[in-house]
């Protein structure tokens, strides 16, 4: 294993001291969202550590709050788990599964005078807890007796008390610096199903004081977390000190991935979802995991792009475009080419006679190993609209009237005539080949554009969803609204024409269309026949072009 960051030299300095003979870490999402490109970090230094290592890395769900938790984001945090690449240690583990011993350490607690039922409202406590000039505020039930307190514990584990009459805390330091010493809260009453253990719990643990004893029953030898976590290790260790748990795993810190033009607050990527600003937690518009997936980003794109960022302990922000980059460089060497006409215009070619010719191309041109696709070419064929102009401007090098371009994979044809509708609007053009040029340039002069084509007889149509940035803003809540900073140009659907050889695609099947960008095959919605394309990223970075910067 290399020490190539602070954690994993770490961990070198373990192994070799004998401290450890093997690495346990584990991966302990809650379950109450779907994960986000913030995660994907956490997921590839938990099991790369393990992996690197020769270790395991648990996959743990830590559901303390069965409230906003579901089976639906169980299930999806596995599904992107499994598809970054990585499997975890034994079966899928849940805080659940330890509810029984955490009750039991719970009443450890109060039998050693250091924890005890507090009656006072949750406003009470919170004030208590939360005066950051001077001492905290004892509560008035602090020195209840031992016996009280555990004949207090049971009633509201029987359901005797009301939500909010009481809850379960540590006693620790009312005086601490640290407020997570203040007598933090280790279990309140929640009259709620749980969606791992039914109706058999009517008090739940606190996320604070579930993780470090799961994590000991687990035998974990380093926790690895981010850095909002680090006030609260005092505490971690305070529990881990006090009980008599079968292990002491470490708890070490590194800097959360904040990444511009996104959000990755689970509530607010949450409130996305819940008000039809998205379509959903996969929109490929989102920076959850799934988002990005369906966008057409590769589990190895993402790998690369943590494998970048690299681990620290300092916080700072990390530039969208290089997780553009990182697809983009990946789809290069491996994505097929194709052609694909996103805003068809009809060109005629006059001197040719309405008969099929096949074309042959490479699938990529530096991957032979992925063979090569036949192109149809027709008398009519659709060009992008963009790729013509009356009145072209500075240095256009594309199709104009009286001048040349080459048609990719295919012939130099020139634009002879403008058809135009009743309104004045473009609808053909006419335009003569150069029979002489297939595979060759034309002799005497020198073409310098390049245009895709579609045969309009033997094009497949296809749905082409456009997608960009979901925010304008770098920081988008930096805004007073969060809405405010949403860019209107983040989605768009084109009615496309694509070349035959996409007739069959599957979901998931990536491809570069030549002169447009990397698309994707969408996930849900390109089967039974209808050809649905997800544009993933441009060739080239050229979002400051298009924000005016």
């Amino acid at each position: 294993m290399e020490a190539k960051d602070f954690i994993r030299a770490h961990i070198v300095s373990d192994l070799d001291s004998g401290k450890h003979s093997k690495v346990i870490t584990r991966f302990p999402p809650e379950p109450n969202g779907y994960l986000h490109i913030g995660h994907a970090k956490s997921i590839c230094l938990n099991f790369g550590v393990a992996a690197e290592a020769q270790g395991e890395c648990n996959l743990r769900f830590d559901d303390t709050n069965p409230e906003k938790e579901s089976q639906e984001y169980i299930d999806a945090i596995q599904s992107d788990v499994t598809w970054l690449g990585f499997q975890w240690a034994g079966k899928v583990r849940y805080a659940s599964d330890y509810f029984d011993a955490l009750y039991q350490y719970a009443i450890q607690l109060i039998k050693m005078g250091k924890a005890y039922v507090d009656s006072q409202t949750p406003e009470e406590i919170s004030k208590g807890r939360s005066t950051l000039i001077g001492d905290g505020l004892n509560s008035p039930y602090r020195e209840r007796t031992i016996d009280e307190n555990l004949a207090l514990f049971e009633k509201m584990r029987a359901g005797e008390f009301n939500e909010g009459d009481c809850v379960l805390r540590a006693k620790i330091d009312m005086a601490s610096g640290n407020i997570n010493l203040r007598d933090p809260v280790l279990y309140r009453i929640k009259k709620i199903v749980h969606h791992q253990t039914g109706n058999k719990w009517l008090i739940y643990p606190m996320y604070d004081y579930t993780h470090p004893i799961s994590d000991a029953i687990e035998n974990i030898t380093h926790s690895l977390c981010t850095l909002e976590f680090e006030d609260h290790r005092p505490f971690y260790d305070w529990l881990l000190d006090t009980l008599a748990t079968p292990a002491h795993p470490q708890q070490i810190e590194f800097s959360r991935l904040n990444l511009n033009y996104t959000v990755t607050s689970k509530r607010k990527l949450k409130t996305l979802v819940d008000d039809g600003t998205v379509t959903g937690w996969d929109d490929p518009r989102m920076p959850t995991i799934a988002g990005l997936r369906r966008r057409g980003y590769t589990p190895e794109s993402l790998r690369d792009f943590c494998e970048r960022i690299g681990v620290s302990k300092n916080d700072g922000v990390v530039d969208f475009g290089l997780l553009e980059f990182c697809v983009r460089n990946h789809l290069e060497n491996t994505a097929p080419r194709a052609m694909a006409v996103l805003n068809p215009l009809k060109v005629v070619i006059t001197n040719m006679e309405d008969e099929l010719l096949t074309l042959t191309s490479a699938r990529h041109p530096n991957l032979p190993e992925l063979g090569s696709r036949e192109i149809p070419f027709t008398r009519d064929i659709i060009i992008d609209a963009a790729d013509f102009s009356e009145d072209p401007p500075k240095g256009f090098k594309r199709l104009v009237l009286g001048g040349e371009v080459r048609l990719r994979h295919s012939y130099v044809i020139r634009c002879d005539e403008v058809v135009k509708n009743a309104t004045g609007e473009i609808v053909e053009l006419r335009c003569s080949a150069d029979l002489n040029t297939l595979g060759k340039n034309p002799e005497g002069r020198k073409v310098k554009g390049v245009i895709q084509w579609v045969s309009a007889s033997k094009g497949v149509a296809a749905e082409v969803r456009l997608y960009d940035r979901l925010f304008t803003l770098p920081n988008p809540e930096s805004s007073d609204n969060l809405l405010d900073s949403l860019n209107p140009d983040a989605f768009k659907i084109v009615q496309a024409w694509v070349e035959p050889s996409l007739a069959d695609v599957q979901p998931e099947d990536r491809f570069q269309f030549e002169r447009e960008g990397y698309f994707v095959a969408d996930l849900k919605d390109c089967v039974g026949g209808k050809l649905v394309f997800n544009k993933t990223v441009s060739l080239r970075d050229s979002w400051g072009v298009k924000a005016g910067e």
